[in-house]
């Protein structure tokens, strides 16, 4: 791989970079085109492709902002997605070609978001020894909640307690395609109350997105006499659930209904997949945990994956010329 040529990603080649996606070793539907650009005007694009004699060999989802590149900062993952054909030693002349085209065109800094491991098909933490080998800068670290489904997990009492207050109050669990419910009457009120905030997603995004990936984007809702009281949306990938959104209305502690509804989505409807993704409990990019909400999480039996962010200088590519041992 002595050739590399990096260049810009063209829209014409968006049926190209979306294949590329399906048969990498650590890509998922969040880096397909259809879904990063959804929110197309709030990012400029600097997606990029890496070349080998004109065969892909691997891409990186980014945009660029304020002359340094980000891992697209529209995704919860970025990450260099490249297939199981690519081994370490070229997955580090691949990293070298990206640092030095960026270089060459005066752009001193790549803000990447790693991916993290439970998302990978396979074994891809190529890019993580890159990263240390080009003396990048760890600059934030979040720490998820993760259930190993393939593991016999045990249930605090607090948690069975609620889970048996929701069978005591009749509620009952619907999945459904229109998230209007859900975002209008639970999620939004409560983001807005607790943070004064909006989700990440309107609704119309969400109703665009799951039209788009109608397997992957899931929307759960929790009932009681015909009432919405809880829901969550879940964005599923290959091995991991991953909960993108969950609330539930002010008496979520008197009738169990969170409690109930991930119950049901861990021992019934996801009990097949390797992992269960509860997310984030960080604030402050990774400096503040917020303990409450980590501990309910926890309490089902989850525990912790990093997910890294890194800040690497582009100046830095000369530190791979001499990594390699003949």
């Amino acid at each position: 791989m002595k050739n590399l040529i990096v260049q810009k990603f063209s829209n014409q080649d968006t049926n190209r970079w979306n294949e590329f996606v399906k048969h990498s070793k650590n890509g998922t539907f969040l880096h397909d085109r259809n879904f990063m650009e959804y929110h197309s005007d709030r990012f400029q694009d600097y997606s990029l492709v890496v070349l080998d004699n004109d065969k892909w060999v691997a891409i990186l989802p980014a945009n660029i902002s304020e002359n340094e590149i980000h891992s697209h900062q529209g995704l919860t993952y970025g990450g260099l997605l490249h297939d199981e054909k690519l081994k370490l030693e070229s997955v580090i002349l691949v990293f070298r070609a990206i640092l030095k085209f960026l270089f060459d065109i005066k752009i001193n800094k790549l803000l990447l978001k790693t991916i993290p491991s439970i998302y990978h098909k396979k074994p891809a933490e190529e890019i993580n020894y890159a990263l240390f080998l080009t003396n990048s800068k760890l600059f934030r670290r979040d720490s998820l909640s993760v259930l190993d489904l393939s593991k016999k997990n045990k249930i605090a009492s607090g948690r069975l307690e609620g889970i048996k207050k929701g069978k005591n109050s009749n509620l009952y669990i619907k999945e459904e395609d229109n998230f209007e419910s859900f975002w209008n009457e639970i999620l939004i009120p409560n983001l807005k109350t607790k943070f004064g905030a909006n989700p990440v997603h309107n609704l119309d995004e969400i109703q665009k997105l799951k039209k788009l990936f109608p397997e992957n984007i899931r929307q759960f809702n929790v009932y009681q006499n015909d009432a919405i009281v809880a829901g969550t949306t879940i964005f599923e990938t290959q091995n991991v659930a991953h909960s993108q959104y969950i609330s539930g209305n002010e008496l979520k502690s008197e009738n169990g209904s969170v409690d109930f509804l991930y119950h049901f989505l861990i021992t019934n409807i996801f009990k097949s997949k390797c992992f269960f993704d509860f997310g984030t409990s960080n604030e402050q990019e990774g400096r503040k945990l917020n303990s409450g909400l980590n501990y309910w999480k926890e309490s089902f039996g989850a525990s912790t994956i990093i997910h890294d962010y890194y800040e690497i200088e582009t100046q830095n590519f000369d530190l791979l010329s001499n990594t390699l041992i003949f």
